[in-house]
């Protein structure tokens, strides 16, 4: 049989069904959880993301005004005097009925997350390349579900066991303040890797995700 042939009997077989099936099943929904920052060193700040269930959190590093954004749009009582850029997107979305459907992080390297908009209009959907840290302040507008897959939560989530007493919601954001000085630390580097795995530990039971965020990435360069 000509390839073209074969290739049109396996799009149609439900061998292909059963392929997306598996990609979807292996998607992860993905909670906002907080925003933590250090007081002492401006402009960085930790995404906090928990699995929907699980246990598992997902710290993000992110710039000022990304953060800001993300807070401001959970925080529904906040309109700031003029539109943020976020906001500009998601007017312009609206008026020329763009959706943002879904968020997804799709990729981690060298503890860079790399994340995609699926968007769609008129009944076509695309597929946006995106920051994550703006995929996730334009999915607080939308309303849309952010996920990730879970190779990726494998490599890069932090077990955290949420306190009974924990008043953590997914509409409120709370933020912590962080005494550690997020500079580039090359200190790191002479640490053993069972070293780095105390200290990891020792990070996630302090709810340090900023320092955890950096251990748990010297750790996966390592591997």
């Amino acid at each position: 049989m000509p390839l073209k042939g074969c290739l049109i009997n396996w799009i149609k077989s439900p061998l292909l069904d059963s392929f997306f099936i598996y990609l979807t099943m292996s998607l992860v929904r993905l909670n906002i959880k907080g925003i933590s920052y250090s007081q002492t060193q401006s402009g960085a700040y930790a995404l906090v993301l928990s699995e929907v269930d699980g246990e598992r959190t997902l710290p993000i590093i992110i710039g000022a005004f990304e953060a800001q954004s993300i807070a401001i749009a959970l925080e529904k009582e906040i309109k700031p005097p003029r539109p943020l850029t976020h906001d500009l997107f998601k007017t312009f979305s609206d008026r020329f009925n763009i959706k943002v459907k879904q968020v997804i992080i799709h990729k981690l390297v060298d503890g860079v997350f790399y994340s995609s908009l699926i968007c769609e209009r008129d009944k076509i959907e695309e597929i946006i390349d995106a920051r994550t840290s703006d995929a996730i302040a334009l999915a607080t507008r939308f309303n849309a579900p952010i996920f990730t897959y879970e190779n990726i939560l494998d490599k890069a989530g932090i077990f955290l066991k949420i306190k009974e007493d924990s008043k953590l919601t997914q509409a409120k954001i709370e933020v912590e303040e962080l005494s550690m000085d997020f500079t580039e630390d090359t200190s790191l580097k002479e640490v053993s890797i069972q070293d780095l795995n105390n200290q990891l530990n020792e990070a996630v039971a302090d709810e340090d995700y900023e320092l955890a965020a950096k251990l748990r990435d010297e750790i996966s360069k390592r591997q």
